[in-house]
């Protein structure tokens, strides 16, 4: 028993040290996040933008993902319109299913969709390839000419996400009402006019854009951790590896917790729904 209550004790204090280390690496990786954004706007400020880049990562972070991100946003709003059409046709109340499912669509699942498919393709590029020229040497070669790498690799990156997911979410947005329009119409028997009438009734374009500003900040979560990650790099292809492995999980999880307190902020206090 003593030896027990003299084991308990150290226990205590060892979870303690490891949730403080935990914390401290938070914290100090949420600080060289915010160093490398400020670094960026500072070089945007100073109007540091080569166009050629730039329409290069557009294309390669919009385009290139348009596909995957229309097809899953498409799948989603199928299975909600789905779940939703068996479950208000029971209550007599079948002609919401509009509503609903355009509402999941543009606030939550667009959005969020987007910026996972975007994070997970992307991002995961953005860090092998910087962390590839880490290793390599060609970032010191850049320093070596007086070319700064934060110009000339981040500033792009970051520019285009800004602007390229809101426009893949718009069109996410629209493949999940689509998806669940043929659903629930053609297979549920919803009525072809109901559809579009109870979007019109209870939708709002706030919605629609708002959720578009979700995927603002997510396309800077996605472009600040992949870059970050691959200038962190050492070593050789491990730790490229590695480091891509990474930005996605990290991508991922900040997404999930920046979504819930931008919806947080967003939504609960705008709409009675």
């Amino acid at each position: 028993m003593a030896d027990q209550a003299a084991t308990a004790p150290a226990d205590v204090d060892s979870t303690r040290a490891k949730s403080a280390n935990i914390f401290t690496v938070v914290l100090g990786y949420i600080g060289e996040l915010s160093i490398l954004l400020g670094q960026t706007l500072t070089a945007l400020l100073q109007g540091r933008i080569n166009p050629r880049d730039l329409i290069q990562q557009m294309a390669f972070l919009g385009v290139h993902s348009v596909a995957i991100a229309l097809l899953t946003s498409f799948a989603s709003g199928a299975v909600i319109a789905l779940y939703f059409s068996q479950f208000l046709n029971r209550y007599g109340v079948g002609s919401l299913v509009g509503a609903v499912v355009s509402l999941a669509i543009s606030r939550e699942l667009a959005p969020v969709l987007t910026g996972v498919v975007v994070a997970a393709r992307a991002g995961s590029a953005i860090a092998a390839e910087i962390g590839t020229m880490k290793v390599t040497e060609q970032i010191d070669a850049l320093r070596a000419l007086a070319v700064s790498p934060i110009e000339y690799l981040v500033v792009p990156r970051v520019i285009a996400s800004l602007i390229m997911l809101p426009a893949v979410c718009a069109l996410a947005d629209a493949a999940g009402i689509v998806g669940g329009y043929m659903v629930a119409v053609y297979m549920e028997g919803i009525p072809a006019a109901t559809f579009p009438s109870s979007i019109l009734q209870f939708l709002e374009p706030s919605d629609f854009y708002l959720g578009m500003v979700k995927t603002v900040v997510f396309g800077l979560i996605i472009a600040l951790v992949g870059c970050h990650q691959g200038l962190r790099t050492r070593g050789g292809a491990t730790e490229v590896g590695q480091a891509t492995t990474n930005s996605v999980v990290l991508s991922i999880v900040l997404i999930y917790l920046s979504n819930f307190f931008l919806a947080a902020a967003m939504f609960t206090k705008s709409s009675g729904i």
